[in-house]
């Protein structure tokens, strides 16, 4: 049946007055689910607090308007697939991943619930996002450089200890998206004139006889290939460096912070998380993940630690503390 002009006018002037509130209603009767995933724990345990925090900043209350699922693997691989496919069962509204390999598990756990990632390393070579300005899947968030920084990290080890010629190198290679960092690392050698002796840590028992090897293997420097997993025990790597004199050369400055001699990347997990806070509050405000940007670091962050320096007795060059972004004291 056809209304009358004035009719319809009528009824668009309701319906206009009464839709903002009801969605209004809508949205404030509405209880948001959200998931944490991580591979491994995260070396600063308030650090989920610092997206919690966020959250609140952005009018989200637990209990109240939204509800956080925390799972996190502990550092076993094989457990991520079945932790993101029970958040997927939940189900959540949006799914947070942190690191490389629960990236991965979050991905092929589904391919519609938006996924909010976390990651040091380059996602669209991971095959995480199409492309940075245009992710085009479920899948976005925040990401690092690509594996061209190995290369670097090495080089400035090289320079902060010119007459090393042997360098231990410590990997996890139960995480596959390592390999191409190890791989660049490894193409590097050669010029900088320095043998690299690949030290693999896969779980907690495999630090002992990597430092071992380490050892026996007459190594004069450090270096680890970036990996959530190494990450979240690096006051103990830190530790082995320190025992046995051994100058380092870290992804992030959690090392550093540990009392690591020097670290070359982005930013830390605690800088990523209120960030990863605004991209949740974006998708559940209905932002497509495929229509928002990647973010990536402004800038990359050399970290040199004084103190190491000189309780290792090493000389930092002037060259490398003028690159420095901060000096620790």
């Amino acid at each position: 049946m056809w209304c009358s002009a004035v009719g319809c006018m009528v009824t668009l002037t309701l319906s206009l007055l009464v839709a903002p509130h009801t969605v209004e209603a809508q949205q404030a009767g509405k209880v948001w689910r959200v998931g944490l995933l991580e591979y491994t724990p995260i070396p600063e345990r308030s650090l989920p607090e610092a997206f919690r925090t966020e959250l609140r900043n952005l009018g989200y209350v637990e209990g109240k308007n939204i509800v956080i699922e925390f799972r996190s693997a502990e550092g076993r691989v094989d457990r991520l697939g079945a932790l993101a496919t029970e958040l997927a069962r939940l189900p959540v509204d949006v799914l947070v991943a942190i690191g490389s390999s629960a990236i991965r598990a979050a991905q092929q756990a589904t391919s519609t619930i938006p996924i909010v990632m976390m990651t040091t390393t380059n996602a669209v070579e991971q095959g995480f996002v199409a492309s940075l300005a245009r992710p085009g899947g479920n899948i976005t968030g925040l990401a690092g450089p690509g594996i061209e920084l190995s290369g670097k990290r090495l080089e400035m080890l090289k320079e902060a200890m010119p007459a090393v010629s042997r360098i231990a190198v410590l990997w996890n290679p139960h995480n596959p998206t390592t390999t191409p960092f190890l791989q660049e690392t490894q193409a590097a050698a050669p010029a900088l004139r320095v043998e690299l002796q690949v030290l693999e840590v896969r779980t907690l028992n495999d630090f002992e006889d990597a430092f071992a090897a380490a050892l026996k293997g007459r190594a004069e420097a450090l270096l680890v290939i970036p990996d959530t997993f190494l990450t979240s025990h690096c006051k103990q790597i830190v530790d082995f460096a320190h025992r046995h004199r051994l100058p380092a050369m870290y992804y992030t400055r959690e090392y550093v912070d540990a009392g690591g001699l020097m670290s070359y990347g982005n930013a830390t997990w605690g800088a990523m998380l209120p960030r990863a806070a605004i991209y949740v509050d974006k998708v559940l405000k209905g932002t497509k993940p495929a229509d928002l940007p990647v973010e990536q670091p402004i800038k990359l962050e050399l970290i040199i630690n004084l103190k190491t320096a000189q309780a290792l007795e090493i000389t930092v060059p002037p060259t490398l503390l003028i690159l420095a972004d901060e000096v620790i004291q």
